[in-house]
């Protein structure tokens, strides 16, 4: 039996309110296939996907997704399911997916894949029953197909954060481990640091002590390294075998 969603109440958020700014340098580029008239336009498009969903600032050939690149630009998927693919993908579930807990991993999928940041805590402990009982392939399904995800970016659209009028885009900015595995590897460090610790470890070194052996200097023999000079006022003498070059 499906468990349903829990349900929340939605806070209020800047992307839940009609906005009347002016764009700027800040505002974020809108990325759509319908846009894209050349390779060099659809690579950009891809390059924002990738930026968005993993926020990473330097893509390595581990991240790419080769096939749906290719099918991406022949235009045999849209994309939303480019998007998905790039969630669903082994990339994704070891930067982010393993190394964090649930609530952090809803997080991040909220904040790159719907662009908006969770209501609340309510909003985290819903979607991260779904996560456990459908699995991750399961909850990504269910974000990209949500009402929200399609009537905001439909279906050739690259998501991006909604209504970022100042500051600097958080996919890009927000870490990737949570909280949770910060302090859990600073208390490692503590522990590895700790006064007792090091006592204990020189306490359990075992010194070696090494005799020393006599050395006797009585039959070393000094030999003569003066330099013998010739004395001054003898004439130096030239071999008139010498050959020089000719001029």
């Amino acid at each position: 039996m499906t468990i349903p969603l829990l349900q929340y109440k939605p806070s209020s958020q800047n992307q839940r309110v009609t906005g009347y700014e002016v764009k700027s340098e800040d505002t974020p580029r809108t990325y759509r296939i319908e846009d894209c008239r050349s390779d060099g336009e659809v690579k950009e498009l891809i390059w924002a996907a990738y930026r968005q969903i993993l926020s990473e600032h330097e893509i390595l050939n581990f991240y790419r997704q080769s096939n749906l690149e290719s099918q991406l630009k022949n235009r045999a998927i849209t994309v939303r399911d480019f998007i998905r693919g790039i969630a669903k993908s082994e990339a994704f579930r070891r930067l982010v997916v393993d190394t964090n807990s649930n609530y952090r991993v809803v997080e991040l999928c909220l904040k790159r894949i719907l662009g908006r940041a969770p209501y609340n805590k309510d909003e985290e402990i819903a979607w991260s029953i779904k996560v456990a009982t459908l699995g991750w392939g399961g909850f990504v399904d269910i974000l990209v197909d949500s009402e929200e995800y399609q009537s905001n970016f439909g279906e050739n659209t690259v998501p991006y954060q909604r209504r970022r009028y100042k500051g600097r885009p958080f996919n890009l900015v927000t870490p990737r481990y949570g909280d949770y595995w910060r302090d859990k590897e600073e208390t490692e460090r503590y522990k590895a640091g700790n006064i007792n610790n090091f006592l204990e470890m020189a306490n359990s070194i075992k010194i070696k002590t090494v005799n020393p052996t006599p050395v006797s200097t009585a039959g070393i023999q000094i030999p003569d390294m003066t330099r013998k000079t010739k004395p001054q006022g003898v004439p130096v003498s030239i071999s008139s075998s010498a050959s020089f070059p000719l001029r």
